[in-house]
């Protein structure tokens, strides 16, 4: 393998890593479980096409133009983990200190989603199911600094980072397909109480990352 090949798949490599604690395609998952559970096979499958092309288009956007659009509005990639981090943290609190016992109220939206299950989620698609719940905040942050150590448009090494953290992209939005259309399987074998304990500890640990998203951007704010 030459160095060329070996750099490419260390790039790629390094991009999974790195969007794969703020994207959490399993954890995500599990968590929006209930936006899927009265849907058909096919519209589930539709309604999940959706949610991984939102995810891409969220994603490529982020990484051509994000340095742009900081500059458009002079915001800081610190800034932006830091509010990212801070929106990642509400998130995760949310899931945390939420009741997961269904409730009168919910029985009834329940029968309501019955009638028309696809179109009462389809307007959910994008939000909140794929930003900020699948790739939010965090995720831009993340591709943002990614993007932030592209070299000169036009460059061997600029299309070699660029294609490495696009191929990155690829595999994550793969991820978010298979676990999304599959999370009745998962469930299946972990049970009532394990579906419970893994949404509290995924929420957790959906806080942590928001957590380490600002201290990262408030480290370098503040030059710690």
């Amino acid at each position: 393998m030459n160095i060329f090949h070996q750099t490419f798949l260390n790039l790629v490599f390094i991009g999974i890593i790195a969007l794969f604690p703020v994207v959490n395609p399993i954890g995500s998952a599990l968590i929006l479980t209930p936006f899927f559970e009265n849907l058909t096979k096919a519209e589930k499958r539709r309604a999940v096409c959706k949610i991984t092309f939102y995810a891409f288009c969220i994603c490529t956007v982020s990484l051509f133009f994000g340095q742009w659009i900081l500059s458009l509005f002079g915001i800081s990639i610190p800034i932006v983990q830091l509010a990212g981090g801070i929106m990642i943290c509400k998130i995760g609190w949310d899931f945390l200190s939420s009741d997961p016992k269904p409730s009168s109220d919910h029985d009834a939206v329940k029968d309501e989603i019955n009638v028309s299950a696809y179109k009462h989620i389809a307007g959910k698609l994008f939000y909140p199911i794929t930003f900020p719940a699948t790739t939010g905040a965090g995720t831009i942050s993340v591709l943002f600094t990614l993007s932030a150590h592209n070299n000169e448009i036009g460059s061997a090494e600029y299309y070699l980072n660029v294609g490495s953290i696009l191929v990155s992209i690829i595999v994550i939005c793969a991820m978010i397909y298979i676990f999304y259309l599959n999370t009745k399987t998962i469930l299946r074998y972990l049970g009532p109480n394990g579906e419970t304990i893994v949404n509290r500890i995924s929420a957790f640990l959906i806080f942590c990352v928001g957590l380490q998203i600002g201290y990262s951007g408030l480290k370098v704010l503040f030059n710690i």
